[in-house]
């Protein structure tokens, strides 16, 4: 085995909090800004946890919503594994290695954001702490322990942010993948999502697993190896499931649409956070989990 392949690896986020109703002007910074950024950003963290000094550090400087780099298997931050096992200098100490945009000034294609996930006020830059297995468990679990109550970036960090991006900042701060999950569970719940967010954290933290939404009158879901089924009613299997005790057609008819727009908006989320969608038919008085089963 190579060296990055035994190294363990931290992951986390600089995530900048927008002002409402804006969008960055740019995408991704140039070599020369991403590396000052790159430069505050190990400060601000060695700051909090000196042991980060000893680990290397790469990094995009590039924007992201945060449901990319909320999906299975983490693929921001295995963009930035890939990159860190070909970028010279492994025996020359800790590195600093940051990503940005190309020499003609586009996003590089493993860094190009989702052009659908658009408009959200919070933008994530991934970031990666990878050395030896002891130095990094220690640094990962302290970062969990504290980024969450004292992770703000230091105020020339989220000013140079501002500047180089073009983007008006509120708060810019430090957070781990599982601050981010957490606090995008707490979004999810403002938002009516939260019956959701288990089938979503199943996903992320158990890929293998199988993780079921069953509560009416919440459609129906299943995910399993890696995507989600939902399962499609006719009106009358939806009536039989959902309002067996409805007999106004007008009221039926409502309810209906309502449960076929909700079906979208769900699937529209666990799309965005990468995992595909499918619809299972569901005919008649058939059981509807079978269907999915199948």
């Amino acid at each position: 085995m190579t060296q990055d392949q035994t190294d363990r690896h931290a992951k986390g986020v600089l995530a900048l909090e927008l002002s409402a109703g804006t969008t960055p002007l740019r995408a991704s910074l140039s070599s020369s800004d991403a590396g000052t950024l790159a430069e505050r950003l190990g400060r601000d963290l060695a700051k909090l946890v000196p042991a980060v000094a000893e680990l290397d550090l790469t990094f995009a400087a590039a924007h992201f919503d945060s449901a990319e780099a909320l999906r299975p298997g983490w693929p921001l931050h295995k963009r930035l594994e890939e990159l860190r096992a070909r970028a010279p200098g492994r025996q020359a100490g800790a590195r600093l290695i940051a990503f940005g945009a190309d020499e003609t000034g586009d996003v590089p294609l493993p860094f190009q954001s989702d052009a659908s996930l658009q408009g959200g006020n919070l933008r994530v830059l991934p970031f990666l702490l990878s050395g030896d297995d002891h130095t990094v468990r220690g640094v990962d679990e302290r970062l969990e322990e504290i980024l969450l109550e004292v992770g703000m970036a230091q105020a020339d960090t989220a000013l140079l942010a501002q500047e180089a991006f073009g983007a008006q900042i509120e708060h810019a701060r430090y957070l781990t993948l599982h601050d981010l999950a957490a606090m995008t569970a707490m979004q999810y719940g403002n938002q009516g999502l939260q019956s959701l967010w288990p089938v979503l954290e199943a996903a992320l933290m158990a890929p293998e697993e199988e993780a079921w939404l069953d509560a009416p009158p919440e459609p129906l879901l299943r995910y399993t190896r890696g995507q989600a089924q939902i399962a499609l009613f006719e009106p009358c299997g939806w009536r039989l499931r959902y309002a067996p005790d409805i007999e106004d057609d007008d009221k039926l008819e409502r309810g209906y649409q309502y449960f076929l727009a909700r079906q979208q908006q769900l699937a529209a989320v666990l799309e965005a956070h990468g995992i595909p969608v499918t619809f299972a038919h569901c005919p008649g008085k058939a059981d509807p989990r079978e269907a999915l089963e199948s």
